[in-house]
């Protein structure tokens, strides 16, 4: 593995690694081997989805099957091993940097994918702004200990100046996708994936220069820097652990889609949910469909914290708080941007000191899709809390002041596709 990265210790320190990369010839095609982030595949449905969409997806990495916690991690092992053996998987010949692409009808965003070094908290370099669950932690440090792989990287973004002549990093990100890509695919979300090599020492030394002035905000991957923050101080230094694979973002230039993150709220009927407010929300059924609600939702959510609630066939939009309760329930001595935030509204005021329901997974399911959670819902009996996306302007300045958000405030995006190169620790 090549561990030269540069000497300042105040910026990212981003270094190249010998990706690895499935073979094509040796797959059905590219795309039916990715998967999105082990978080985001919705169980058991979409698991199953992706292992039958070819023998070799990711996700029997990512999220193996067995009986067992060890056999699962056993099983990732051995099957990385298999592939890498059998030429279904194969390392880059040499280290680089790689350019990422992601575009649909909406959106382009570029960034840089490499080997990060690790940084504590408290440096400042890499910030959270959500806590994390200690049993994923432990669960993603089992599979990455045991395999002694990256087998997906974080999303992080930082802010260059937005110049509209690119420098640094930006500069070489730009000349290189007019290259010919390594690879290029585009799977069953719409999205076109494309991915390009640097290995020229001169563009690897200009994109290292310019990101060891930035620092960056964890878009998603919050329990991974954990892990791997984990798995660093049990290794000694220095050691590929020090170092986590991410993409890097500059949202000056592509800015990322933020979205929300639903709950659904496995044992509380809608009748129920509403009964418990009292008059300390404003409730208003709203007409449906699904996007009329959630516009009303985000007129609502300009003006005073709101929700709706959905599961019984009807759409109910919750808002302006009572001041009174509000101060009686959130705790004071954050800054008001996070006292003021729907999520803290939400965990604090509302499933903590209204529903009181507890945050386990057996009463609360954390959900990306707006239409899943309501089908959820309607299906299941329990209730749909629809959330309003989260500016990324709140959640870095609150990253920067060390104040982390209630968990799966935000949901960053687009999210890499896992699968197109992965970092083996022992290249």
């Amino acid at each position: 593995m090549n561990t030269a990265g540069h000497t300042d210790d105040s910026g990212l320190d981003l270094i190249p690694f010998r990706g690895v990369r499935y073979v094509p010839e040796r797959v059905g095609s590219l795309a039916a081997v990715t998967s999105p982030p082990y978080d985001v595949v919705v169980r058991p449905d979409g698991l199953l989805h992706l292992e039958s969409a070819d023998p070799h997806n990711i996700v029997r990495l990512i999220l193996p099957q067995a009986t067992t916690p060890a056999a699962r991690n056993r099983q990732a092992a051995d099957t990385l091993h298999t592939w890498l053996a059998e030429g279904i998987l194969a390392p880059d010949t040499e280290p680089s940097l790689y350019v990422y692409e992601q575009r649909d009808d909406d959106i382009l965003q570029r960034g840089i994918i490499g080997a990060l070094r690790l940084s504590d908290t408290e440096d400042g370099i890499v910030l959270p702004h959500e806590g994390v669950m200690t049993h994923v932690v432990e669960d993603r440090a089992a599979l990455m200990r045991t395999t002694s792989a990256n087998l997906e990287p974080l999303l992080l973004t930082y802010r260059s100046d937005g110049e509209d002549d690119p420098k640094g990093a930006t500069a070489v990100i730009e000349r290189t996708a007019q290259r010919e890509p390594l690879l290029s695919t585009t799977t069953e979300d719409g999205f076109h994936h494309r991915l390009w090599s640097v290995t020229d020492p001169a563009e690897i030394a200009e994109i290292q220069s310019d990101l060891s002035c930035h620092q960056a905000l964890i878009a998603d991957g919050h329990h991974r820097w954990a892990t791997n923050l984990r798995l660093r101080a049990e290794h000694p230094s220095p050691s590929a652990w020090d170092y986590g694979l991410v993409l890097l973002v500059d949202t000056a230039r592509y800015p990322l889609r933020v979205r929300a993150i639903h709950r659904y709220l496995h044992r509380l009927p809608v009748a129920a949910a509403l009964q418990a407010l009292g008059d300390s929300f404003r409730i208003r059924t709203v007409d449906g469909p699904l996007d009329n609600a959630i516009a009303a939702l985000a007129e609502a959510a300009a003006a005073s914290n709101a929700f709706v609630l959905a599961g019984d066939g009807a759409f109910h939009l919750i808002d302006r708080p009572s001041p009174d309760l509000l101060a009686h329930t959130i705790p004071g001595e954050f800054p008001e941007a996070w006292r003021t935030l729907d999520a803290t509204v939400l965990h604090a005021t509302l499933l903590d000191h209204m529903w009181r329901i507890p945050d386990t997974p057996d009463q609360i399911a954390y959900i990306h899709d707006t239409a899943a959670t309501v089908e959820k819902a309607e299906r299941d009996g329990g209730t749909a809390v629809l959330m309003h996306p989260v500016r990324e302007e709140v959640v870095r300045e609150l990253a920067r002041q060390g104040v982390t958000m209630p968990r799966k405030s935000t949901s960053f995006g687009p999210k890499p596709a896992t699968g197109l190169v992965l970092r083996d620790l022992s290249f």
